[in-house]
């Protein structure tokens, strides 16, 4: 992907829920943010309020999955915007995690120690037995991107986020596998360079 020929956006991941604070796989499974979790929605959107764009020209497009659609609706709310007023993108949703789905990391590592050993050595191209690796997401995420035509916020998961930077950023996919993807900054290309903003505490 040539990044200099893209619409700038801004991308959040959804806020926190009771299984990424236990450390369980998500993947595709439907939960629904936290206090926590909506409490970094609300931040976000205060974030965005502040950058003082003329957000009639932007696009809004979220994961189809509650976690995304209630970040984004919360944000909305803070940015004095109609909270239903976006669009839902089915190539924004999580990877898929498979069999791991509802299983703690924890449960893995005693359950599964060959398949998760091989999982650390390289997460990039990792498929978890019946799922997805973040490689494979390349090619969805790459198609929404070069689908863009205007400017945009978008609110996804931690591996779209990471699949994006895979296509925007010259850095290692492994590297950025083992990155956590943060749940209270928002990812900015601003039509030619990448950079993490995070907002002051309310």
């Amino acid at each position: 992907m040539n990044a200099g020929t893209r619409p700038p956006f801004l991308m959040i991941r959804h806020g926190q829920t009771d299984w990424n604070r236990e450390g369980r796989y998500q993947g595709q499974v439907d939960i629904p943010l936290n206090a926590l979790g909506r409490e970094q929605a609300a931040g976000n959107g205060r974030l965005l309020a502040a950058l003082g764009h003329d957000w009639n020209s932007w696009r809004f497009v979220s994961s189809p999955l509650g976690r995304a659609r209630d970040t984004m609706e919360i944000m909305r709310r803070e940015m004095g915007l109609a909270p239903e007023d976006y669009a839902i993108d089915e190539r924004l949703i999580e990877i898929t995690f498979g069999d791991w789905e509802r299983k703690r990391l924890v449960e893995l590592e005693a359950e599964e120690p060959g398949e998760m050993a091989r999982r650390n050595a390289n997460k990039w191209e990792h498929a978890p037995p019946g799922g997805e690796s973040y490689a494979q997401a390349v090619e969805r995420v790459a198609g929404f991107l070069g689908d863009l035509e205007q400017p945009a916020v978008i609110v996804c998961h931690g591996g779209i986020v990471r699949a994006t930077r895979f296509l925007l950023e010259q850095e290692d996919a492994r590297s950025i596998a083992d990155t956590p993807v943060p749940q209270d900054k928002i990812y900015q290309f601003d039509g030619s360079a990448t950079q993490w903003l995070v907002g002051k505490p309310a």
